[in-house]
């Protein structure tokens, strides 16, 4: 299966924020919205970068509660790894597995087009593979 068809099932709404906005606001947006991560926008809408949770609490842990106050560039992870819509479930999984991510960003044609995390990966590998086990116990049934 290609990201491509994960996005056409899932969808390619992106929440996205600025550099400037504060950890805290950040951290509350994720939290309302219910997601993991948002992209990092410039005001030209190019990608400068992603934050998760998980930077966002490295952040509040080295600098205490202050970190609130301070904006998402000094948290965010500036060298964005990205998808393109073409690859496969397998490629993204392997990519997030070795640089420990969870979070990739489609980019076609140098714009934003979705966002795959480890978790849409997994439930459409579960999925296809669910797909395949019922094919072979049909095929041996009807053998």
């Amino acid at each position: 299966m290609l990201v491509s068809q994960i996005l056409k099932d899932k969808g390619d709404l992106v929440f996205t924020a600025s550099p400037q906005e504060t950890v805290g606001a950040a951290a509350a947006l994720l939290h309302t919205r219910r997601v993991g991560a948002m992209v990092v926008v410039d005001d030209k809408e190019a990608v400068v970068g992603i934050v998760s949770e998980r930077d966002i609490v490295r952040m509040v842990a080295k600098e205490g509660a202050a970190a609130l106050t301070k904006p998402i560039s000094g948290c965010m992870s500036a060298n964005v790894v990205f998808a393109q819509p073409d690859e496969t479930i397998d490629a993204l999984l392997e990519r997030m597995t070795d640089r420990r991510i969870r979070h990739l960003p489609v980019v076609q044609n140098d714009r934003l087009a979705g966002i795959i995390s480890i978790g849409d990966l997994v439930k459409y590998k579960i999925q296809a593979t669910q797909a395949e086990a019922e094919g072979l116990k049909a095929y041996i049934a009807a053998g």
